[in-house]
């Protein structure tokens, strides 16, 4: 058994989605520590997502990302999982006659990834039977979407790390990194830890590793979003409804559990940190749900916060540091971690180990040049990123 000042050939920093799944793919072939800050791995975004898969969502490089990791959440392999990964459930973007615009770019962005349907009028009452009368005048069906088994996924993951001999440490948070010889240091509690490559996969808190390695600012910035569960009413059956959002992501309504999972959408700047919901957002997000749909509001049944985070591009930063040896970054999955994690963690794996990307992938269209660190260093227009 190793000790635990052993040496590694990876310590992945951060046990949530990005550093279980990418901890898994490099145990196949590598010793790995997966080091995590908190008491239970997923606590802070991972275990407050009510992820979705959606081909149709988010910037080119992560609806790539997100079509390379349908085959994995169709078929995981053998042990991974007890129950399905997916969950199939169509979504439904509702508009005002004022959102008109906003559809349109809504569907040329999906160009051909998805077949999408146009709802008009009254045929949206059959679709989303709770929807007000006279709230919105159109609306599109996307039925490639599905729910995602959070839970199932993160503790698979784990499970599969852990099988191929990769090792988990928790509740011990990074308080000093170190480089002397090409070997990295970390001190973590009353431990240390050595590899020569650091994974940083640390969320929330992935810049504040990065400035503890002497790394490159990659602007990461964590977002507060809010979300509250409220009773579905007694007379219909809310497993059969589609998730519901707005055209602009004002809001949103997701069948949970035969509750309804609802938010504001909302994405408020803040230092990485255990967020707990804003008593405003909780009030705006049920002021919105309100007037969309026509349903008694009782108090919420419960209600949470989770920090999304992101980098100027909306885009995953995954590849080695410019400035530090043997840091490589794995941050700024923002609101599409879940969906993206099979695909990215082989990406990541791949890259970490100087191997080029695997084929299936690059065929979808992700290439290394749209997730290394240095695009948010070149000068380059971020605009340039999202065409």
């Amino acid at each position: 058994m190793q000790s635990e000042s052993s040496h590694y050939d990876f310590v992945v920093i951060g046990a949530g989605i990005a550093g279980a799944s990418v901890a898994a793919e490099l145990a196949a072939d590598a010793d790995v520590l997966l080091l995590e800050a908190e008491s239970q791995p997923g606590y802070h975004s991972t275990g407050r997502s009510a992820a979705m898969y959606v081909p149709a969502y988010g910037p080119p490089a992560i609806r790539a990302l997100t079509r390379a990791s349908g085959p994995f959440f169709q078929s995981p392999p053998d042990g991974f999982s007890e129950t399905p990964l997916l969950h199939q459930r169509n979504i439904l973007m509702i508009a005002r006659e004022d959102q008109r615009d906003a559809t349109a770019e809504f569907i040329a962005d999906a160009g051909g990834d998805v077949a999408l349907q146009m709802v008009e009028g009254d045929g949206l009452a059959a679709v989303q039977p709770l929807l007000r009368s006279g709230y919105a005048t159109h609306g599109v069906i996307d039925s490639s979407g599905s729910e995602i088994d959070v839970n199932a996924l993160h503790r698979g993951f784990l499970r599969l790390m852990k099988s191929r001999g990769g090792r988990l440490v928790t509740g011990r948070p990074v308080a000093t990194l170190r480089r002397a010889a090409g070997i990295w240091h970390i001190s973590a509690g009353d431990r240390e830890f050595r590899t020569p490559v650091i994974i940083n996969a640390a969320g929330a808190w992935a810049d504040e590793i990065g400035r503890m390695a002497g790394a490159e600012v990659i602007g990461l910035v964590p977002k507060r979003r809010t979300a509250v569960m409220i009773a579905a009413p007694p007379d219909i059956d809310s497993d059969r409804m589609p998730m519901t959002i707005d055209m602009e992501e004002g809001f949103y309504l997701k069948p949970e559990s035969g509750q309804f999972l609802v938010s504001p959408a909302n994405e408020d700047p803040m230092p990485p940190c255990d967020v707990q919901p804003d008593e405003l957002d909780v009030a705006i997000c049920l002021d919105r749900i309100e007037r969309a749909f026509d349903m008694p509001i009782s108090r919420p049944q419960s209600k949470w916060a989770g920090l999304r985070s992101f980098v100027a591009d909306k885009t995953p930063v995954a590849g080695f540091s410019d400035v530090v040896d043997g840091f490589f970054w794995l941050a700024g999955q923002g609101g599409y971690g879940i969906q993206t994690s099979p695909a990215l963690a082989r990406v990541a794996a791949c890259l970490a180990q100087r191997m080029a990307l695997p084929s299936d992938i690059v065929a979808e269209g992700v290439n290394v040049d749209m997730l290394v660190p240095a695009r948010l260093q070149s000068g380059v227009p971020v605009s340039d990123y999202l065409v």
